[in-house]
């Protein structure tokens, strides 16, 4: 079972609270359960989840083979703490909103009642081989150095990519001291285990589900909100902020929160960005 930990009322113990939304938080790469506290505190009436993946945070101790195991990791933990019926929302990062799209298109989620998904970032997947395979190289590569290097130089690198271009100084050196809690051998495991090579195409099958599906980015982040333009999805684009809006922008993240799942009350007001769909 992988970590989680929960706000009062998870457990289905009466027909009031089975009838409530679960928020289920999934973190992307190098992150955890702390990630998301900024937006959870803007949601006090919300009911919610949040789980460290393998390989993070109080999980850094379970592995994963594959995407599939992963899902199977996920959906094990929801499971046993929603039961079958409760309506869950998956709200996933990054890698933990490609887990959450590869679980919901797959069918791997069956064990529990996944109502829908708001995904912030998270890649649709590679359409051909011809885009997976230099993919394979440059996550092996990554691989390789979290496994060999000392943490912190590279991370230093890491924070460099185009993807958080974004980031500030201060800000990637933040992160830098934050991410260096990690192990430099399950990042490194993880980041092949669930690769984006090896990720199937998800936006047909998306696009095609009865499940409804939210999309977040950052105004700032140029190639996922094309993603989001292109996907024909309904989506959300938040001002002054790039690839992590929940942490650049976590009134604004709360807000679509809420306003998406409508049962939820926060206390957020402003800065909500701009919604499309």
């Amino acid at each position: 079972m992988l970590y989680s930990r929960s706000s009062g009322h998870v457990s289905v113990n009466t027909l009031s609270v089975a009838e409530r939304p679960l928020l289920v938080f999934l973190h992307g790469l190098l992150g955890s359960t702390d990630d998301w506290q900024p937006v959870l505190d803007r949601l006090p009436d919300a009911d919610w989840l949040v789980i460290d993946l393998p390989g993070h945070g109080h999980s850094q101790t379970i592995c994963c083979d594959d995407l599939q195991q992963c899902c199977e990791w996920v959906a094990q933990t929801i499971a046993s703490r929603a039961g079958a019926k409760r309506p869950v929302w998956l709200v996933g990062y990054s890698l933990g909103g490609r887990i959450a799209m590869t679980g919901a298109a797959c069918g791997w989620f069956s064990g529990f009642n996944l109502s829908g998904l708001l995904i912030e970032g998270g890649h649709f997947g590679l359409p051909t081989n011809q885009e997976r395979e230099p993919r394979w190289i440059h996550d092996s590569r990554w691989a390789m150095r979290f496994a060999h290097e000392p943490i912190e130089q590279v991370l230093s690198d890491w924070y460099q990519q185009a993807v958080f271009s974004s980031l500030n100084h201060a800000q990637r050196q933040t992160l830098i001291t934050k991410r260096s809690a990690n192990l430099g051998q399950a990042v490194a495991s993880m980041l092949l285990s669930t690769s984006l090579a090896t990720q199937p195409y998800l936006l047909p099958a998306l696009q095609q589900a009865r499940l409804t599906t939210h999309y977040v980015c950052g105004e700032r982040d140029k190639k996922f909100s094309q993603l989001a333009t292109q996907s024909g999805l309904s989506f959300s684009q938040v001002g002054q902020a790039g690839h992590n809006v929940h942490h650049e922008q976590p009134d604004a993240f709360a807000l679509i929160i809420q306003r998406l799942i409508g049962s939820l009350s926060s206390t957020t007001s402003n800065n909500n960005g701009n919604q499309h769909g």
